[in-house]
């Protein structure tokens, strides 16, 4: 019991510093992302071969996976956001599709379908992770670190920034501020820090594949912070809580038949979204948080 509570965790913080970082975008930029799995498992296939090739120091293959992200997500990032709105969605779902493409195809990086197999535990400056507890320890204490940093870049001059660019990029640009260097580097950023939940999930799992890297887990992110409420802290953290602990508790219930529970958890996951979209459409924090502003 304890190990799958300690797994729950640690995957619940991946889940978490994914949705935050995808937040950073979607509630204070306004650019809504398909393609930020895509950059999840860059993260992972970087560390991953830098752990297999180089070492396996976690505190190198972190700034590693995070370069590399952030500098694919700029060549991605560049011509995507020369457009607005349903169009950017639509061509970041290419970006999504292209990336599972790449994954799948190259082999000799990737490992193709089959995956990369034996990545090494993480190295603390010499202390090597085995147990389940130390790395609940780690992802907790990266969704933290990440927490802490999208919270000040929210309350800066650059997350003021994104905020009027979300409200009117036509308004924000009158004000002087450069909108596609604005856009651009919120991109980079939320890329970046992304790439440490896909270097946790690497090092904590020791496989990787293209699997969890796919369209349906960048719905499923884009659902959390949905149903959490964009453009708020807390709002990601509390729909991955929600969406993550909800396939536990389906199954605990016996009354279940082992064969649906997948199809009960596809059947909730739509219930919520319908009943939040019609009794609080801005999500269970931003519902919250509007009310008190009211």
């Amino acid at each position: 019991m304890l190990a799958y509570i300690l797994n729950l965790v640690t995957l619940i913080s991946i889940n978490a510093i994914l949705a935050i970082t995808l937040n950073f975008i979607m509630g204070y930029a306004g650019i809504y992302s398909m393609a930020h799995a895509v950059f999840f498992g860059v993260g992972a296939y970087v560390a991953a071969y830098f752990a297999l090739h180089f070492s396996g120091l976690f505190f190198l293959a972190v700034p590693v996976a995070m370069l590399v992200t952030a500098a694919l997500s700029l060549i991605l990032a560049l011509p995507a956001l020369r457009v607005r709105g349903e169009y950017f969605v639509a061509a970041s779902l290419g970006l999504q599709v292209l990336g599972v493409t790449v994954f799948a195809e190259w082999k000799s990086f990737t490992g193709g379908l089959g995956g990369i197999i034996g990545i090494p535990p993480a190295d603390l400056f010499g202390h090597v992770l085995s147990d389940p507890e130390e790395y609940a320890l780690l992802a907790v204490s990266c969704f933290v670190v990440v927490l802490l940093i999208i919270a000040q870049l929210s309350r800066s001059s650059f997350g003021r920034s994104l905020k009027a660019i979300r409200d009117s990029e036509s308004a924000a640009s009158a004000c002087g501020k450069n909108v596609a260097f604005i856009k651009t580097l919120s991109v980079v950023v939320s890329s970046a820090l992304a790439a440490i939940a896909g270097a946790v999930y690497a090092f904590y799992l020791g496989f990787i594949n293209v699997e969890s890297f796919t369209l349906n887990t960048s719905v499923l992110l884009m659902a959390m912070v949905i149903i959490g409420g964009t453009g708020t802290l807390l709002g990601p953290v509390v729909g991955t809580l929600l969406l993550m602990l909800l396939p536990s508790a389906f199954s605990y219930m016996s009354f279940l038949p082992s064969t649906e529970i997948g199809a009960v958890q596809q059947i909730a996951y739509g219930a919520a979204m319908v009943l939040l979209m019609i009794f609080r459409p801005s999500g269970l924090v931003g519902a919250h948080r509007n009310k008190a502003a009211r």
